[in-house]
């Protein structure tokens, strides 16, 4: 007998297969049990007769409660819908019977009540579906990065220093050199790697200690930096355009279940095409104050205002050269407006906001030595990094993605705690 998976079934029409899952739900009407199978694969309804199975199988079977480990035997055929696939069932075997107490039962449940029960919560539907589309964002970003030059470096989690001042940084003793920090971003050894490899990326965890609660907000999740020796500006766009598109396309292509198990409207992701929209932060600002924000002209953008502007348009959208003052030091200044740099943000649509992160990088060893100085950074700190600068300096570009913003832009998932299997908020750290 065959041994496979509920996604795998289909292959299998009038045969008899096994295959080993929980009982999420189930109903019987005295000689007919309903059980339903699901594998982390899929979900597939098992239809039992009383009259196919042994006493003790039966006995069996009805002694199942919600999340009780299971293995079924059953003849595939198409479902009563029409639509997919059910098993009339053959044989029933209980590897663990759960007790009847499942502590989420059918009934809303709040938020809190639900990230205490998380490591159960996963096992429902919908935290499933945003999973295997996190897990797609992922293999695509790979695939489309690899396609393109880049190489996987892993950059450390501990640092010495950060990339934008140690205000918003976990900071801990590291024995006797000092303080040490949790990374908030591999990008300053990518930039070394690039000077060795060409074009470079990593993806793990970062950590920020930003005391925020809002809905696009995590203490801890998983980023996405690249970095690519001889590319500028325009080039940098054009990279992190061709990846979102890959990952929407890729999503649509692959995750079309889940997205219908999310209930998401996927219409909007199909109009993810190139080109984006580009508008400078002048003209950002200037649209802005026609709808109604009070955004001074120096300003960085806020949650608040990048819903706004990704509310007018059905695209992502680049906002680009954001005043200097605002940005971080190793931003590269844009030649025609010393004032601004050579940045942008890309904004998702919907009301999603940032979703990556960007900008040419200074390559001059003198002007940001004079940047590191401006913003009152150690300069001994980063002396490696201004190393960079003085043998065999060249244009060079990177950007950083949030994965849990990506997929919960893609999945239409309003907080991005549900993005993450384990999410870290400010007032969490349990389970």
């Amino acid at each position: 007998m065959t041994s496979t998976f509920v996604d795998k079934i289909g292959a299998y029409v009038g045969q008899e297969i096994e295959i080993k899952g929980w009982a999420y739900n189930f109903r019987s009407s005295g000689k007919i049990f309903f059980l339903q199978f699901r594998d982390g694969t899929g979900r597939v309804q098992v239809v039992y007769s009383k009259a196919n199975l042994s006493e003790e199988q039966w006995a069996a079977l009805e002694s199942v409660r919600l999340e009780s480990s299971v293995v079924v035997t059953g003849t595939v055929k198409p479902d009563r819908a029409g639509t997919g696939f059910e098993l009339d069932g053959t044989s029933f075997r209980a590897i663990q019977i759960a007790p009847d107490d499942y502590p989420i039962g059918k009934k809303d449940h709040g938020p809190d009540f639900l990230l205490d029960m998380r490591h159960l919560w996963l096992r429902s539907e919908k935290q499933w579906a945003i999973q295997r589309v996190r897990n797609t964002v992922i293999n695509s970003t790979f695939a489309y990065l690899n396609e393109n030059g880049y190489i996987k470096i892993d950059s450390p989690i501990l640092t010495p220093n950060a990339c934008e001042g140690t205000t918003e940084l976990f900071e801990m003793d590291y024995f006797e050199l000092g303080k040490a920090y949790l990374s908030q971003s591999g990008q300053l050894y990518l930039e070394a790697a690039a000077m060795s490899v060409g074009r470079c990326f990593d993806f793990g965890p970062v950590f920020r200690a930003e005391k925020s609660k809002t809905r696009r907000h995590l203490t801890e999740f998983w980023m996405m930096d690249a970095e690519a020796a001889f590319v500028e500006h325009e080039g940098n766009l054009a990279i992190q355009e061709g990846l979102i598109c890959r990952i929407v396309a890729d999503v649509l292509a692959k995750n079309a279940h889940e997205l219908k198990v999310l209930e998401r409207d996927v219409e909007p992701l199909k109009k993810v095409q190139a080109p984006f929209v580009r508008m400078t932060h002048a003209e950002a600002v200037k649209k802005l104050r026609e709808l109604g924000s009070d955004i001074g002209d120096m300003d960085d953008l806020g949650g608040d205002d990048e819903t706004i502007l990704t509310k007018q348009h059905d695209k992502p959208i680049f906002v680009e050269k954001y005043p200097a003052v605002v940005k971080a030091f190793y931003m590269k200044r844009d030649p025609q407006d010393p004032t601004r740099v050579l940045n942008a943000d890309l904004l998702a649509p919907e009301g999603y906001g940032e979703i990556i992160g960007g900008s040419q990088r200074e390559d001059d060893h003198d002007a940001l030595l004079a940047r590191i100085k401006e913003h009152a950074l150690p300069v001994d700190q980063f002396q490696w990094y201004l190393d960079l600068r003085k043998y065999g300096s060249v244009p060079h570009s990177g950007f950083g993605y949030g994965l849990e913003r990506i997929v919960g832009w893609i999945c239409g998932v309003q907080h991005i705690r549900e993005t993450i299997p384990f999410p870290r908020l400010i007032n969490r750290l349990t389970p």
